[in-house]
């Protein structure tokens, strides 16, 4: 069996090269394209062993890609992680309720990290904390664990509220 097949989607060049030097470097056939709509013509003609998606791409996106890779080869045993700086919780759940395998957020990992996730998930391993610069949400106790084949999902950062003054507060100056 020759080399593991990736398919690398993502818009930015700069980046797309750095990731591919970065897998061909470790080893791996990487297929690299800049769209989704060339992402699934790919899909069409070959199979990979890995798909690393961003998600935010002109036309099609990454998510709709997923979406379509699954409608049309439901058995693949392909993995699936989601390279992107889109953090939100909604997204990440979207993720991998569509069936992604691994969440990274990219500005969190550098390309020597990325070609370490990909191994990781390839050998079945536990993907990593989509941001690992934050703590993981423990669950409460009496909830469910968090499933092992996904991350936790972290809460969104909100910015603290401060109550409105009323002109009578105001301090005098």
């Amino acid at each position: 069996m020759g080399p593991q097949r990736i398919l690398l989607v993502e818009d930015e060049e700069s980046i797309r090269d750095l990731y591919a030097r970065q897998l061909t470097k470790a080893g791996f056939n990487i297929t690299p394209v800049g769209t989704g709509e060339a992402a699934l013509d790919e899909l069409k003609k070959a199979q990979f062993d890995i798909l690393l998606l961003d998600i935010m791409l002109p036309g099609i996106n990454g998510l709709q890609i997923l979406r379509e890779f699954k409608t049309m080869f439901p058995n693949s045993p392909a993995k699936v992680i989601m390279l992107t700086n889109l953090g939100q919780d909604t997204v990440i759940k979207e993720g991998f309720e569509l069936g992604a395998n691994a969440y990274l957020i990219k500005a969190s990992f550098t390309p020597d990290q990325v070609v370490n996730e990909v191994k990781n998930v390839l050998a079945g391993g536990q993907p990593a904390n989509p941001n690992p610069n934050t703590q993981p949400v423990i669950a409460p106790a009496g909830t469910p664990a968090v499933p092992t084949t996904q991350p936790p999902v972290q809460p969104a950062q909100t910015e603290p509220q401060t109550p409105p003054v009323t002109p009578e507060e105001k301090p005098i100056q």
